[in-house]
């Protein structure tokens, strides 16, 4: 069942239940339901943001939201309104994801998890947490330069075996042989995508006595300033990989024609050094299996993934581990820690940070005596002059916002209320804006968590 079509069930099962509209002791009147419009007055608390989690969300993290406008909650929570979302690898599905929610954030990088286009499709922003594990990968990339460099797990494997036969003692210096390897120092890294973890990735490798060449495209100026200064950036990939003993990819895994799929490929790997060594810490699939196992049987080269591989698993030039890069007590309270903020900050102010589907946007401070709202709308000519022209003669907008990225646009604007001597109502305000043509939904940001949030259900009006 859809969420349009789940909220029409329980629109007619709470028929009944009036509508609650109340003026504020400040002066402001909205529509409202506490915690959306699915009414579990015992799952709610008014006057509290309802944070529903799905996986085990670290605890640390978790005590960033606070006890007095936060409530949160676990998956057992099958009453699905809930303002925001948390998860880590759970696959979410359209239908856990309630008319009442506001923002959805996952605890890590990709959002490979989550129907990204279809939250964009209903206005609903998508947060990750970029760098929150980078530490933690970083450290595992030069654990993975060390495994290719020396065959210490088949080492390990080997004293194993000699082990339980009680000749560890016997043959350890006649075997020792078998597991040779080179250092790290002196030799060439190519780091390939040089943002959060690639730039940390480069800069250790630095430390370490590497020399190191990069290659990205889109680097930015925040990662371009944490590299190290000896770097050698190079303007294609082949020319990054072509004279590394290592090479470490870092880049996003993008379905779809122009994706990056397979991007490690016969192209890419024909340029590699014979004996050369790939680091997967970024994902399984950005590597062609078929064309690294032809290199692999070739000559001395070596594959360290941290994602399973059905062609390569057993092979005797790769080391496969099982997805360790950000399984760290740290990785994992840092990443919560970093989407609890994020929601807070959107929640709260309406500012949006570290967004995969919606346009990045830094507020200023609410102004006092002011309101604040928050629009979700298709990126259309006109628009924000259409919103502006909602709010009528009778408001004044202090200052406005206007964003967009792609087919999606999010404008913010502060109401003036100071010296009002009635009562202001909001509430006719808010459903004009929410119905124009191409809204998706708004937010009016005035004291009370969770109240004055308003959708534009296929020109259906719910708040």
């Amino acid at each position: 069942m859809n969420s349009l079509a789940s909220f029409t069930v329980r629109k007619a099962l709470h028929r009944g239940i009036a509508q609650q509209v109340r003026p504020l002791t400040s002066g402001v009147d909205l529509d409202h339901y506490s915690s959306g419009w699915n009414i579990a007055t015992n799952f709610t608390k008014e006057g509290k943001y309802q944070i529903q989690t799905f996986n085990k969300i670290s605890a640390k993290g978790l005590a960033r939201f606070g006890d007095d406008k936060y409530e949160v909650k676990g998956t057992e929570w099958e009453t699905n309104n809930a303002h925001a979302i948390l998860l880590r690898s759970h696959k979410l599905q359209e239908s856990e994801v309630d008319v009442s929610v506001r923002a959805i954030a996952r605890c890590g990088a990709g959002t490979n998890n989550v129907p990204v286009a279809r939250m964009t499709e209903l206005g609903i922003p998508v947060f990750n947490t970029p760098g929150a594990n980078a530490n933690a990968v970083k450290e595992l990339v030069l654990c993975g330069m060390l495994l290719g460099s020396r065959r210490v797990v088949d080492g390990v494997n080997h004293m194993k075996d000699l082990g339980s036969k009680g000749l560890a003692k016997e043959r350890v210096e006649k075997d020792k042989s078998m597991f040779g390897g080179q250092e790290i120092m002196g030799k060439t890294l190519a780091v390939v995508g040089l943002g959060h973890i690639g730039a940390a990735t480069a800069r250790d490798a630095a430390a370490l006595g590497m020399t190191i060449v990069g290659y990205d495209p889109g680097l930015s100026i925040e990662s371009a300033l944490k590299l190290p200064k000896e770097i050698d950036l190079k303007d294609s990939m082949g020319a990054a990989v072509s004279s590394a003993d290592y090479i470490s990819i870092n880049i996003p895994y993008i379905k779809g024609e122009g994706g990056t799929h397979g991007i490690i490929g016969e192209e890419v790997i024909s340029q590699f050094k014979p004996d050369a060594v790939l680091l997967n810490f970024a994902r399984g699939e950005l590597v062609d299996s078929d064309a690294m196992k032809d290199f692999l049987d070739a000559g001395d080269g070596r594959y360290v993934s941290d994602f399973p591989d059905d062609l390569l698993w057993d092979h005797n030039n790769a080391v496969i581990l099982p997805h360790l890069g950000a399984s760290t007590e740290e990785a994992e309270d840092a990443a919560a820690a970093m989407a609890a903020d994020t929601i807070k900050d959107y929640l709260t102010n309406g500012t949006i940070k570290n967004s995969v589907n919606f346009p990045a946007t830094a507020l200023p401070d609410r102004p006092e005596g002011s309101i604040r709202i928050t629009v979700v709308h298709k990126n259309e000519p006109g628009m924000l002059a259409k919103i502006t022209e909602s709010v009528g003669d009778d408001l004044n907008i202090i200052q406005q916002v206007n964003h967009s990225r792609g087919e999606i646009a999010y404008s913010v604007l502060d109401i003036d209320t100071a010296g009002q001597t009635e009562v202001v109502s909001f509430k006719k305000v808010q459903e004009t804006i929410t119905l124009l043509p191409g809204a998706l939904s708004s937010r009016i940001l005035y004291i009370t968590p969770g109240t004055g949030y308003a959708r534009n259900m296929e020109g259906t009006y719910f708040v």
